[in-house]
């Protein structure tokens, strides 16, 4: 069976140049996932825990499930969103996605 499968031979190791490359690979592929993934998630968390913890009454938000209204009442973990004229909710504040500028619940 050998004329028609050649047979494969393991080349022998390349001595300590294939271990400091496996690891200098994986500190760039790290580098990489830091630089790429990790590092722009953190700096969007960090801008939206801001914006959670500057919420005051009278701003105009935007749920993540997309309502727009008035903030109320705010308390620690909570907030209330004037909607339409009677009608008023309470959501989590980490729920809020942004602040809209001022004017833009009243010409909805």
């Amino acid at each position: 069976m050998d004329f028609i499968i050649q047979n494969a031979w393991a080349q022998g190791a390349q001595g300590e140049g294939s271990s400091t490359s496996f690891i200098i690979m994986m500190a760039l592929m790290f580098g990489a996932f830091y630089f790429l993934l990790i590092r722009p998630q953190q700096k969007k968390q960090k801008a939206h825990t801001e914006l959670v913890a500057g919420l005051q009454t009278g701003d105009e938000v935007l749920t993540s499930g997309g309502m727009l209204g008035k903030i109320t009442a705010v308390s620690d973990h909570y907030a209330v969103v004037r909607i339409s004229d009677n009608t008023e909710v309470k959501i989590q504040k980490s729920s809020i996605s942004m602040v809209v500028p001022k004017g833009t619940y009243d010409e909805a």
